[in-house]
């Protein structure tokens, strides 16, 4: 049994699509982040850092795992599934998932703080993360020109952790046309079960994205 601690958010769909996809057992801990139950002491003793995802595997000795990239990566490696063994095909998995971590996930979360939550619009700033997104993208269909996935004609933890950030991408206010190979590999992804399944996990607001939006706006902003 995994115990899974997440949000509604592009990290915390990371791991409960990985979860769908790897056929593991799991419960879900939706943490309420306006009412920052991430920072509770019973949370931070799992995540120091009192963010999500966080995981813990009671078949390990309650072993937990935080950072995205870090649970997807021990995911894979407890299944034997979505992270090749072969040393080449392997590096360019975890290549393009230290891509996502360090900069599509980055960039795509400025652009939604600064074009969509912030109180004060700042052009620039916008621009600027905005910008940088829609070169990554650039840099993805590049390689989505030739490969089906991103590390690679197989499905990978490379892929499951930069689709909910890229599946984004009209709330974060970045332009994909032209982009027609990333365009299919979104298609590609959406249409998995496995993938339909994890981003109910947990189950959506009943609050309208204006009422969401004002709400992580005075998030950010505390």
């Amino acid at each position: 049994m995994i115990e899974l601690y997440t949000a509604a958010t592009p990290n915390g769909h990371k791991i409960s699509i990985a979860l769908e996809e790897l056929g593991l057992e799991y419960r879900v801990h939706a943490l309420d982040l306006m009412t920052l139950e991430q920072k509770k002491p019973e949370f931070l003793a799992i995540n120091p850092n009192g963010r999500i995802p966080a995981i813990v595997d009671t078949d390990n000795d309650d072993f937990a795992v935080f950072e995205s990239g870090a649970i997807l990566l021990y995911l894979a490696e407890k299944t034997g599934k979505l992270l090749p063994t072969e040393p080449k095909a392997r590096s360019e998995v975890i290549q393009w998932l230290m891509f996502q971590m360090g900069g599509v996930g980055p960039m795509m979360g400025q652009a939604n703080v600064f074009y969509r939550y912030f109180p004060e619009k700042i052009p620039a700033a916008i621009e600027r993360y905005q910008k940088e997104g829609r070169r990554l993208f650039e840099v993805m269909n590049t390689q989505l020109e030739k490969h089906a996935y991103l590390a690679g004609d197989e499905y990978s933890v490379a892929d499951i952790a930069t689709y909910p950030w890229v599946r984004i991408y009209d709330w974060s206010g970045v332009d994909i046309s032209g982009l027609d190979a990333l365009q299919h590999w979104l298609e590609r992804i959406t249409a998995r079960p496995a993938v339909a399944k994890g981003l109910a996990v947990p189950p959506p607001s009943e609050k309208s994205a204006e009422e969401r939006a004002k709400d992580i706006a005075k998030m950010v902003t505390r």
